[in-house]
């Protein structure tokens, strides 16, 4: 049976997320700020010709307010859970979805009966009609056509309705004659400037290079890269994602900070998040990396970075122990008169409960902590996050990253419920 996928893949997601609960933004530029409200990360379809992905927002600011630009701090939070529901929209129409990243999946739509060009236009409506989020279809017989699909889709709206259907021959010699070699899957600035030394320009000149000659030159990555343009399907559907091997939690501070005590507050923080995600795919760390530094591009400032790889003694995820043992490093690559900006916890050589053989006389993590994280994570998951919370993390902290044009938590907080009227 020829396979089928999908690629679904929000507009402006970030931005349509904002919009969902303000209608009356509907035709209004947005954009959305990073941590601390420093560069644009987000932009609506009005904004983009306006401002370049990545700016400055201090730069662009009275430029942007004078085009009526509409600012917005990130809501993660809200980010992720709009996105949950966008992707359980989608799965109740499919047969089996890869949820790539927050605001795009795949989808496996072989063996479908009917018009799939219709299917397509149906999901749209419907994830549109249930979450007020707009999304694009690419439909095609490998991922990396659909992804190219979606893209199509995009950037030719008008012609295609939000939905392009790459299986017919004529739209699939349009449109891989139309993208540049840049716009394909996985082709980064790098590896296009090498492609175009061999005449590779465009994503149809991909689909029809050698692949025994790819594979040679680069890697099999970019061989099957090739062969998918030309509709051979190489990759299939993800339908779990594999454990993290690392689990990074990292953090700008709102505002500088010298002493050590706050310090330990932002670790201990970092910590209880980095901690969560470890539980949440049931795996134990067995080792852990705190590290601190300074602004770095202040000519101004004494710049100081510093890290630390700390050895558990035994593969864990206990919350308490991965605090103290997290501050306690801290203390060693803390110096006084430093202004810091930014602190980093990571987990490091991750295993999965049951996959580890450890040393019969060695301490092991008891029954009783387990207990007490599953507590603590059915609390904050029931009640949410921060409700349990090691006494170390501060129910509000002075240092915390800026987000001063934040909107409201309109689906995670009872506080943020939509006020109509």
């Amino acid at each position: 049976m020829t396979p089928v996928f999908a690629l679904i893949d929000c507009n402006s997601f970030y931005a349509s997320c904002e919009r969902v609960f303000r209608p009356d933004l509907s035709r209004t530029p947005i954009v959305v700020l990073s941590n601390n409200d420093g560069c644009i990360i987000a932009r609506s379809a009005e904004a983009k010709p306006l401002v370049k992905m990545g700016q400055p927002y201090y730069q662009v600011k009275e430029l942007l307010q004078g085009h009526g630009v509409v600012a917005f701090s990130s809501n993660y939070a809200l980010y992720g859970d709009m996105s949950q529901r966008v992707m359980t929209v989608i799965e109740g129409m499919v047969p089996a979805l890869e949820v790539y990243s927050i605001d795009e999946a795949f989808v496996d739509l072989t063996g479908m009966p009917g018009d799939l060009d219709y299917l397509g236009r149906c999901i749209r409506e419907r994830v549109l009609k249930h979450t007020g989020i707009p999304v694009g279809v690419g439909i095609a017989g490998t991922k990396t056509l659909a992804k190219l699909a979606n893209h199509a889709a995009k950037r030719w709206a008008s012609h295609s309705g939000w939905v392009v259907d790459l299986r017919d021959p004529v739209k699939y010699h349009w449109v891989l004659k139309k993208c540049d070699v840049s716009e394909v899957w996985g082709i980064g600035k790098r590896l296009t400037a090498q492609l175009r030394d061999m005449a590779i320009r465009t994503a149809w000149d991909l689909s029809r290079a050698d692949p025994a000659l790819l594979r040679k030159t680069f890697s099999v990555v970019v061989e099957k890269t090739a062969r998918e343009l030309a509709g051979t399907s190489c990759l299939q559907l993800e339908h779990a994602q594999p454990p993290r091997q690392e689990i990074c939690c990292s953090r700008m501070f709102g505002q500088r900070l010298t002493a050590l005590a706050p310090l330990k507050e932002a670790v201990a923080t970092y910590v209880m998040r980095a901690s969560e995600k470890l539980r949440q795919q049931r795996s134990l760390a067995r080792r852990m990396r705190v590290s601190i530094r300074t602004g770095m591009f202040n000519p101004d400032e004494p710049r100081y970075a510093n890290g630390v790889l700390v050895q558990l003694p035994y593969p864990t995820d206990d919350l308490r122990l991965l605090t103290r043992m997290a501050q306690e490093a801290l203390e060693r690559v803390y110096r006084q008169g430093f202004r810091y900006s930014k602190a980093e916890v990571l987990l490091l050589d991750l295993c999965q409960r049951g996959e580890y053989t450890g040393d019969l006389f060695s301490a092991q993590q008891t029954q009783s902590a387990e207990r007490v994280m599953a507590v603590i994570d059915g609390v904050n998951q029931r009640w949410g996050r921060g409700t349990l919370r090691s006494a170390a993390v501060p129910a509000a902290a002075e240092w915390a990253m800026r987000r001063g044009l934040m909107s409201e938590g309109f689906t995670t907080q009872v506080a943020g419920l939509w006020r109509v009227g």
